[in-house]
């Protein structure tokens, strides 16, 4: 039996995220533009949606949760919303 799963891209000024059937998501380029989330990667989990500023990713998860990562500035930094 073969499961074929549709991957998902978003980009930021120089960074990726891609992530497919919402189980894992694996991000690159420039640091400060999200390439590295590894500080958050525990979190990324039943991702559903993704997307981004010019230097920041906000994921939306299952049940409505939003992870975000990159430059504060642009929104990579959500702690403060509930």
């Amino acid at each position: 039996t073969v499961v074929a799963l549709r991957a998902n891209i978003a980009a930021t000024a120089a960074a990726f995220a891609l992530w497919c059937g919402g189980k894992k998501m694996v991000t690159w380029g420039h640091a400060v533009n999200g390439g590295d989330s590894s500080a958050i990667q525990d979190q990324l989990r039943n991702v559903k949606q993704v997307q981004a500023t010019r230097t920041a990713f906000a994921a939306i998860l299952e049940g409505g949760r939003v992870v975000a990562w990159g430059d504060p500035e642009y929104g990579g930094d959500c702690s403060a919303v509930r």
